[in-house]
Formats: C-alpha cells, structure tokens, sequence
C-alpha cells in the first residue's frame, strides 16, 4: 500500500490521480490531500476519499474547511507552509502527485524532493525554474522523479531503461537516441488568421480543442508556451542538447511524443488524450495498472497529420526555446512573466497577443542573477513578476 500526498488536490490532475487510486484501492491509500482555497470542492474530496490530512494554503479557507468538516469525518486540517512540508516529508509518505500549477508548487515540490520522496511531477515549472538545482537534489537524496506530463511521460515510455533510471544524468547518444520529437496540438488557434489572434478572447483561448484542463495551461496551450516550458522541462530530464529536441505539431493528440534512434526507428506512445494513462504509468512504475481509460481504437482515429511549427503564430514557444539556450536565469523569468499575463489576458486587462509582448520585455529588462538556492530562485521569480506587472500597467497606460 502507497501513501499518497495529492498536491493540487481540486485541479484536473487531482481529480484524474484520486480516478486512478479508485481503480486500484487496495495499492493506494491518500494520506494527504492539498489545495489553495477551493473550499466546496476539498470538502466533498475528504468525505470521498478520508484523507488523514487536508492542507489549505489559504488560511481562511481552512477554517471555513474545518467548520464544515462532519464529525464522522476524521481528517485533520492544516494550512502553514511549515506545515505542508511536514506532510510531504513524513515519514510515512511514500508517493507524491506534484501538481500545483505554476510556481506556487515549487518549495513543497523541492521539499520532497530533498526528503528521497517518490515524485509524479505534473508541475512543470519545477524544472522550468529549478531544472539543474531539481535534478541534481534528486540524484543525492535518492527521489524517483517520474514524469506526468503527457508528453514527458510518453518520451520516457520510448526510452530505454537505462535513460528511465538515470534522468537528469543519462546520455542520450550513448543509448541511441537521435531525436526528442515533443508533440504538441497548436491549441484552439492553429488555423486562425495572424490577424485576428488579438481580438481571441479568455473563453476562445480556453477552449482547447482536445484536452480538458484548467484555465492557465488552456491560455498556455493557446500561446504555445506550454509546449515551450515542456521543452525546457524535456532539456532537464533527458539531458539534452539543442539539436537532440524537436517540437512538432499534431492536432490529433494521439501521438503524445516520439524518440527517434540512430538506425532510424521512431517509437511512438500512442493513446486517447486523457491524463489519466500518465497518471496510472507513473503510479505503477514499472509495472502496470488500470487507469480506467478506453483503449485507443484505430479505426475511428482517422487521419494523423504533423505540422511544423510556425513562430509568428507562437511567439511565446520561440521565446521559450530561446530561454532554454540561455540558462536557468532566462526560464525563470520567462516562467513568471508569463503566469502574470497569463493571469493579465485572464482578467481582461490585455489582448492575446500581449502575452508575448510581456513575456518578450522581462526577458530583455531583467538583470541576470545568480540562481544557485531556491532562496535565489524565488528572488528572481518576484522581481520578475514586478516587471511584467509593471509591463501590463505600461500596456494599459498606452492603450495599445
């Protein structure tokens, strides 16, 4: 039996990791559950699931969490920072789901991490913030680092076991490998004219054509940026080189990432679009178990088409590719500039193509930095988060 600790218990990934522990109940046991402020919806996830513990960032929330708890209920609610790295670094803990978005879910991530824990990372921002630091804390403290991430996750089901066991660290010309070929769908607006993208609107952006997700990574997908921050994440688990990684577009989502070999093989992972496959691969590792997904059926699958991708459509996934060229210092502040106009196009402040307009300026206005400490790391998150802030207001100032 697995303890597990859910970290973004209410979001999609959450309620796809408690879908997988249904399944398969007599290995998994939650031990922990962790949200922000969802009160309504963590209430109803500890009467299903009876946690031994609920953890709300938000303090008020889980006051309002405790009051509304019944008393048939026995899961013991907690909400200070120190008290959620107490959960992930309990000794009995065995697994943990990391799948807070952005950069919210790094200091509870690194904290497992630093404690040999078994991590699912579902957050990517982790190694798009802390990559050389995150990997290497893995390699001394013995942590199992498993990618959740669809595309992550089907790149190293094409690997080799002597990449799987050695992420971070391995060579992937030494067990050849050739080419990394990272899929991604183009979003919502892969065939929308150039002109209209900056009348798109958050409900547009919003609605992917394949994949259900929350409203950030939605806006992510739509920019591309998602895929750029999977590139950097790719870099970091495989250990790759420039010319070692390719994105390519292909609007089924069926093909959820390929690694082409020396000899010319590419293998493929193949499936319906739901996290639920990563989720129970990761889970199981390296065995397998019931997610409770329907196979993928050839015969309705129909065509499957790949694209190049075009920049002047996804300036944000150039930027990315051109941050990881540059080092931890550039994907760190390209990751917080782009949470703030995410959040900025979200709110109605900005139009859609303003998002790469932000993420552009941080990139050229933030002074280098050492980032040798998750102390260094969350100090340049914050200023760059000042800047992009100040990016918006000068945005709205001119009433471009």
């Amino acid at each position: 039996m697995q303890n597990m600790v859910i970290l973004g218990a209410t979001g999609s990934i959450g309620a796809s990791t408690l879908s997988v522990i249904e399944q398969n109940a007599e290995q998994y046991s939650v031990y922990a559950l962790v949200a922000h402020s969802s009160v309504d919806k963590m209430l109803k996830l500890c009467v299903a699931h009876q946690p031994k513990f609920a953890h709300m960032v938000d303090e008020l929330a889980a006051k309002q969490l405790q009051d509304k708890l019944p008393s048939s209920c026995k899961t013991q609610v907690t909400s200070s920072e120190q008290d959620l790295i107490a959960l992930v670094t309990h000794e009995d803990v065995d697994t943990v789901m990391a799948a807070i978005v952005g950069a919210a879910g790094l200091v509870p991530t690194f904290a497992a991490v630093k404690a040999g824990k078994r991590i699912l990372l579902a957050n990517k921002e982790a190694l798009v913030m802390s990559g050389e630091l995150f990997m290497q804390t893995a390699k001394e403290s013995g942590a199992t680092i498993l990618p959740v991430d669809s595309e992550h996750n089907a790149i190293f089901q094409c690997m080799p076991e002597s990449i799987q066991t050695n992420l971070g660290y391995c060579n992937l010309e030494d067990d050849g490998v050739s080419h990394i070929l990272l899929t991604g769908s183009g979003g919502p607006f892969l065939n929308t004219e150039l002109s209209a993208l900056a009348l798109m609107t958050p409900e547009q952006a919003c609605n992917h054509p394949n994949w259900s997700m929350g409203r950030k990574i939605s806006v992510d997908s739509a920019t591309m940026m998602n895929k750029g921050l999977e590139y950097i994440e790719a870099k970091w688990l495989f250990n790759t080189h420039v010319d070692q990684l390719k994105v390519v577009i292909h609007p089924q989502s069926v093909i959820h990432s390929m690694v082409q070999y020396k000899d010319g093989s590419v293998v493929a992972q193949m499936g319906n679009p739901d996290m639920r496959t990563p989720i129970a691969h990761c889970m199981s590792y390296p065995q397998r178990i019931s997610a409770g997904v329907e196979p993928l059926d050839f015969f309705t699958v129909g065509q499957l088409s790949f694209i190049e991708p075009d920049f002047n459509r996804f300036p944000c996934l150039k930027l990315a590719i051109e941050a990881c060229q540059q080092g931890q210092t550039a994907t760190t502040v390209l990751n917080a500039a782009n949470e703030i106009a995410v959040d900025a196009f979200l709110s109605g402040q900005i139009k859609f193509t303003d998002i790469a307009t932000i993420n552009e300026r941080c990139l050229t206005t933030v002074s280098p930095s050492a980032v040798n400490t998750i102390e260094d790391i969350l100090y340049l998150d914050g200023l760059s988060r000042q800047q992009a802030t100040l990016n918006v207001k000068a945005l709205l100032y001119s009433g471009v």
